[in-house]
């Protein structure tokens, strides 16, 4: 098992600043090479530290700003065209890069792709309920519109 410090957050690990024991080989090919961890050390500390004052600046900013989107989010539909045959099947799967562009494209201001939660593989058209994580506190769900593309 390796100590690691987080340097972003990974879904069901942790966010920046934790303290974490996982395998060695989930730490060595996945963590290390993406920039998501960093080998804990002594020293680290400090790091540690670091990373939890800037989280703690950047979240009281950003609190009210959170609610306000995520309000925005949940009484806006948002409308995503996909390539779809006869049936309302799609052409591959709907994508965060995807849900993430068309929220930007509504007007209802960016979000990033990671803190997007898919509710499994959308694979066909219709009205999904989709989350976006804002804020460690605030998660907003959006009503998407998953339509074919004319």
């Amino acid at each position: 098992m390796a100590k690691i410090i987080l340097t972003q957050e990974v879904t069901g690990l942790g966010t920046p600043g934790d303290v974490v024991e996982v395998k060695d080989g989930y730490a060595r090919n996945y963590l290390f090479p993406r920039g998501f961890a960093l080998r804990w050390t002594r020293g680290g500390e400090a790091h540690v530290e670091a990373i939890n004052a800037a989280r703690a600046a950047k979240a009281h900013k950003t609190l009210e700003a959170a609610q306000e989107q995520a309000a925005a989010l949940a009484k806006t539909p948002v409308r995503l065209e996909v390539k779809a045959g006869k049936e309302g099947r799609l052409f591959g799967t709907v994508r965060t890069e995807a849900v993430a562009s068309a929220v930007e494209a509504a007007g209802l201001g960016s979000v990033d792709k990671r803190k997007v939660v898919l509710p499994g593989h959308i694979k066909t058209t219709g009205n999904y309920d989709v989350a976006v994580r804002l804020h460690d506190e605030v998660t907003a769900t959006i009503n998407l519109q998953v339509v074919a593309a004319k």
